[in-house]
């Protein structure tokens, strides 16, 4: 499974490469720390997965979310932010984002979810077979 990164974080950054270093399932294709690098990334790399930021300089997370959500469903999106309110949680979810995590309270859900998104992916695969 191929996975992008988008944070404006280097230490936020290195967590992901390392957290999802572990998993036999997930391989990191690209790393940006802006909107508009990431949303050329994710047109032209189509990775599985998108680990998006909210707040980049650029465009916003939720800017590369809807520009993406126009022409691709396939990619599943994890917003992983600081911005933990409802407020931007909707926003998120109304755009396509397909999990919203917290950087504070649920970093570690970012690895369950790429293993959810890999097992779900093979189960797919295999009753197309």
């Amino acid at each position: 499974m191929r996975i992008i990164l988008a944070d404006d974080s280097s230490l936020i950054l290195e967590r992901l490469q390392q957290m999802i270093g572990i998993s036999k399932k997930a391989q990191i294709i690209g790393i940006y720390n802006n909107g508009t690098d990431t949303l050329q990334a994710l047109k032209t790399l189509k990775p599985d997965v998108a680990i998006v930021d909210i707040k980049m300089p650029g465009l916003t997370g939720l800017q590369v979310l809807n520009e993406i959500r126009k022409e691709n469903k396939s990619i599943k999106f994890i917003i992983l932010t600081f911005y933990s309110s409802d407020h931007y949680r909707n926003m998120a979810f109304r755009d396509g984002a397909d999990y919203y995590f917290s950087k504070v309270d649920d970093f570690e859900k970012v690895f369950q979810a790429i293993e959810e998104i890999a097992e779900n992916r093979n189960e797919i695969q295999f009753v197309n077979n």
